[in-house]
């Protein structure tokens, strides 16, 4: 932790410019104004507690979700200063909560390091507030003033004495501004518990007030004495480790502290998570860049000074050290340059170098140190070197055979008549059955169906090479136009140059079956089509559940709620046995019309974009539901039963 700095008054906090633009332009400050827009804000007011924490302060932070959605961050720190600062003659509050640029982020004898180093943080969440409260505790009272959209109602107030210091934010988001005001509690809970990790000894509270468990708010509590070591071994709780204990790093160069806990597991899927100053670098950067040549450099020097890659008859790639490795990058940088306002990518040229040597001298210590761990390590990297050489050989057989068929699209698709990839979607549909109603029903100049025979491989459990062995694998592939490359370095490189479609879309059963297909899916296109995730080309169909008719009248319901509805409007409030409903147990017991208007056409449909918010907890996920350990995901479906519909 960094050194606790002498003072924090008025005098420490700069303004650099002001809020015009805020409310024009609010993806420019917060990345969008849609959900992700609307988690940004909390994570801006927690980013200013965690800065107290870093500075020696902060030990408590509390996250409330009210029943309205509005958010109250509260946490123990020194409290925001509310004397009149020099420069600009007001409170120092004020100043912090209505100009750009502006807080104790900027004076290094404040801060030494920062999460919210772009200094827009509080004052953005101002600006795109309804309404704001700004409380704080400090040098004996109670500090209050309001906001409405960014602008002070009253000057700043003293509303009672206090016995201890910290700062209440308490917001609501602006409905102008955002497309939606409804916050996830999952989201919420993914962040907080990240920070425990990143921040040994610090406690984070989450209550929900939208939802009660045993007659009290919905409250957990986020706690991590054991750190990063803790956090690599919660990723990888459904995996199975290579070693025993996590690889820990932690050492400071040139005031950039370096901390790092790494494991190789048995699995075929890299997860590294990268954060600077408690930012969450979703790009990476030069941190990770440095961590990825230690690795490659230390382990191979290991392994050629030891004669441990003699029995390879492959050559070893960089690519190869990072199957099975999980990995927790973490560094504090006094002054990072990110990529982008969002920071998702770390730029500063300096902390490669630095990263590297840190980790590298543990890692040759540990080597050292742990003979059978490394080999055990280096066996994993020869199979990795093995399978990715048989995984190329397949490719390229399929690649070939497609070429000497001519065109190689697969027989049972049925391609529309558009050649702009930008406006063609393709619909990768459950069963032969349902496909044949999907082709009779839609719109043939921009719509291509590709009906999936049963359940495609589970990719989590295969070899990269077996997948092409794969009938409905293979057929997606070439029915989309993208191929498997590999770059100079042996690693993967989806080409998307040919790509055909630029909406993509798992149209499957509603029950737990058709369930089970979209994860498998979801699962192949995590793992070795992730770019076609990350450019926004995923969907998933969602199919009604049911029909509610009377007459000729009609409506289509997506879930219970919306069924009572129908029937409550159709029948007045009365019994009537002239309301027929229909339930869908799969996609075949619709026509091609039904088909079309519910599921298929744009101007009625309902498609779910797949987005991947939190990496990590992604690759959590899939590794939980479709790995090998059966504990955690009989845990998971344990404690998400009661939001599963099953057909009896």
């Amino acid at each position: 932790m960094s050194e606790k700095p002498s003072n924090y008054g008025a005098d420490n906090i700069q303004a650099l410019e002001g809020l015009e633009a805020v409310r024009k332009r609010p993806g420019m400050y917060i990345g969008s104004t849609d959900t992700k827009g609307l988690h940004h804000l909390v994570w801006e007011v927690v980013d200013n507690s965690i800065d107290e924490h870093l500075a020696g302060y902060a030990t408590n932070i509390t996250v409330q979700v009210h029943k309205d959605n509005s958010i109250t961050v509260i946490d123990d720190g020194r409290g925001i200063p509310t004397g009149i600062q020099a420069k600009l003659k007001k409170s120092a509050l004020e100043v912090v909560m209505t100009v750009l640029h502006a807080g104790g982020k900027f004076d290094k004898d404040t801060y030494k390091v920062s999460g919210g180093l772009h200094g827009v943080g509080v004052s953005c969440v101002n600006a795109l507030s309804k309404h704001l409260r700004a409380e704080v505790h400090r040098e004996g009272k109670v500090f209050l003033q309001e906001y409405a959209q960014g602008k002070p109602l009253s000057e700043v107030k003293t509303i009672g004495e206090a016995e201890d210091t910290g700062t209440i934010i308490t917001f609501s988001p602006d409905p102008v501004i955002f497309e939606t005001l409804e916050y996830k509690y999952d989201t919420l809970a993914t962040r907080l518990r990240e920070l425990a990790y990143l921040n040994k000894g610090l406690e984070l509270t989450l209550i929900d007030e939208r939802e009660e468990e045993d007659g009290a708010f919905k409250r957990e509590i986020f706690h991590s004495e054991g750190g990063l070591v803790e956090f690599v071994k919660f990723l990888d709780e459904s995996k199975t480790p290579l070693i025993e204990n996590p690889i820990y790093v932690t050492a400071k160069k040139d005031d950039v502290e370096v901390e790092v806990a790494m494991q190789y597991n048995t699995s075929y899927a890299e997860n590294i998570v990268s954060f600077v100053n408690n930012i969450h670098t979703r790009e990476g950067g030069t941190h990770v860049s440095g961590f990825r040549r230690a690795v490659t450099r230390i382990f191979k020097k290991y392994g050629e000074d030891n004669s441990l890659f003699g029995k390879s008859k492959v050559n070893i790639a960089g690519d190869d050290f990072k199957e099975g490795l999980t990995a927790i990058i973490s560094v504090k940088v006094p002054e990072p340059q990110f990529k982008g306002q969002t920071k998702g990518e770390l730029g500063n040229s300096e902390v490669l170098g630095i990263v590297s040597q840190c980790v590298g001298d543990v890692l040759n210590y540990y080597l050292e140190e742990n003979p059978k761990d490394a080999k055990r390590i280096i066996d994993k990297v020869i199979l990795a070197a093995t399978a990715r050489e048989a995984a190329r050989k397949a490719r390229e057989m399929v690649q070939r055979k497609n070429v000497l068929t001519g065109g190689g699209l697969p027989g049972k698709l049925a391609d529309c008549s558009s050649k702009d990839p930008s406006h063609s979607e393709l619909f990768l549909v459950e069963g032969d059955s349902a496909g044949g109603t999907a082709k009779s029903g839609r719109d043939r100049n921009f719509q291509a169906i590709l009906p999936l025979r049963g359940k495609i491989l589970n990719v989590e459990k295969a070899l990269e090479h077996k997948i092409y062995d794969n009938e409905e694998i293979k057929n997606i592939f070439t029915a989309l136009g993208v191929s498997i490359e590999e770059g100079e370095d042996g690693e993967r490189i989806l080409n998307l140059h040919k790509l055909r479609y630029h909406k993509i879309v798992i149209m499957c059963d509603a029950d737990v079956d058709g369930s089970h297909i979209v994860t498998l899916i979801l699962t192949f296109f995590f793992r070795y089509m992730r770019p076609l995730i990350d450019e926004g080309h995923l969907y998933i169909a969602s199919p009604p559940l049911y029909q509610v008719r009377k007459g000729k009248q009609y409506q289509y319901c997506w879930n219970d709620e919306e069924r009572k509805a129908a029937v409550e409007v159709y029948s007045g409030g009365k019994s009537d046995s002239s309301i027929k409903i229909q339930r869908y147990k799969g996609l075949g017991e619709m026509n091609a019309e039904q088909l079309w208007e519910t599921t298929m056409d744009p101007e009625t449909r309902q498609l779910k974009q797949v987005t991947v918010d939190e990496s990590a907890e992604a690759d959590r996920i899939f590794s939980m539901l479709m790995g090998d350990e059966v504990p955690p995901r009989r845990a998971f479906i344990e404690a998400n039963a009661k939001y599963a519909k099953v057909d009896a």
